[in-house]
């Protein structure tokens, strides 16, 4: 007899505790009929209500579709930021370049070299003007090409 007593007993204990760890979730289907079920359903999205109170739930959970989508758009946006930080470590090596070569190039005419160029599949020396001029071209390009970088 005590034992029939002390079962009764835990299972009048457990039964509350026991229903309440149930989820009970609450959606809306496309015809607007509101609908209570303990699985969540796919391809809604859906609320989690409180058995004991019978309110919504603070949290409402996405569908599994939705949280495809969130995890595809996240994919997308860091696969994006990966293509530009490739582009900018391009644009930056390319930059190093050219300002290798305009330093190289203006040092070849600082030292008052004579400089002999083809053309036409001729060679001649370039007169002090032309040597001015190109000097004054690489200095631009090495202005734009070895400071830091302000454009991005």
């Amino acid at each position: 007899m005590n034992i029939k007593i002390l079962t009764l007993a835990v299972l009048l204990v457990a039964a509350p505790a026991i229903s309440s760890a149930a989820s009970v979730y609450k959606w809306t289907d496309e015809e607007g009929v509101t609908h209570f079920g303990d699985r969540e359903p796919t391809g809604t999205r859906s609320e989690s209500v409180s058995i004991r109170t019978g309110k919504q739930s603070e949290s409402k959970r996405q569908s599994a579709q939705e949280q495809v989508q969130a995890l595809e758009d996240q994919e997308t946006e860091e696969s994006e930021r990966k293509e530009e930080s490739a582009q900018e470590e391009a644009r930056r090596k390319q930059r190093e370049a050219n300002c290798e070569t305009a330093r190289s190039n203006l040092s070849i005419l600082q030292r008052n070299s004579r400089i002999r160029v083809d053309e036409d599949g001729e060679q001649r020396y370039l007169s002090e003007e032309e040597i001015e001029e190109q000097r004054k071209k690489f200095e631009e390009i090495a202005e734009e090409n070895c400071g830091e970088s302000s454009e991005e």
